[in-house]
């Protein structure tokens, strides 16, 4: 899923190389802290969060099929 998620954010940002994702695991789920470049953050949440939340959904429906659930976090 960290692979996943980087590759989605590497392809949206300007500065793919400042891009990182630490996955969290948790005792009911896998937080994965999403950090891109301050000057991409907007880029990642896009319009109105709909970047965001398709990003979420990609990981809530990959998570279903792993029986495991994942939250995403995006950090500056």
């Amino acid at each position: 899923m960290k692979e996943l998620i980087e590759q989605i954010a590497r392809t949206l940002v300007e500065h793919p190389d400042q891009v990182s994702v630490k996955p969290i695991e948790g005792e009911h789920a896998t937080v994965l802290e999403l950090r891109v470049a301050p000057s991409d953050i907007g880029k990642v949440i896009g319009k109105q969060g709909r970047t965001a939340r398709s990003m979420r959904t990609i990981l809530a429906a990959s998570g279903m099929k792993l029986n495991k659930r994942f939250t995403l976090q995006i950090l500056e």
